[in-house]
């Protein structure tokens, strides 16, 4: 009985990961390489890297707008499915943003709005 057991478990595994295998070429059939240095102009998005300065405090961040996957705020990399990515899509150059977050509100003020590739990218932070 153990043996069937084990089994049970090991089908269960199986389907599980082939069901993930599915779902990741499925993302692959259908990704898009998106070259932002192609983009240019002061409106905010999908790309865009972000200077934002926190009105309370001054204090200035950097932030590039990406898809969820590469989402890495060590990185300087926001996804655009994000509260603060959310509230900057179509926003320009000297808006102020309102962002909620965990801890209250927050409002930024747009400096600039930036389109360069990962290298140029990592080399300006």
């Amino acid at each position: 009985m153990v043996e069937n057991s084990e089994y049970q478990v090991a089908l269960a595994e199986q389907s599980v990961n082939e069901s993930r295998i599915a779902e990741l070429e499925d993302k692959l059939a259908r990704a898009e390489i998106v070259d932002v240095s192609k983009f240019s102009g002061d409106t905010i998005k999908f790309g865009a890297t972000v200077t934002l300065s926190d009105e309370d405090t001054g204090v200035q961040r950097v932030w590039q707008i990406v898809g969820e996957p590469e989402a890495d705020a060590s990185k300087h990399k926001i996804s655009i499915s994000s509260p603060i990515g959310r509230a900057l899509i179509g926003k320009s150059k000297g808006a102020s943003v309102v962002v909620e977050t965990p801890g209250g509100a927050k409002t930024y003020k747009v400096r600039q709005v930036n389109w360069q590739d990962e290298r140029s990218e990592q080399e300006h932070l």
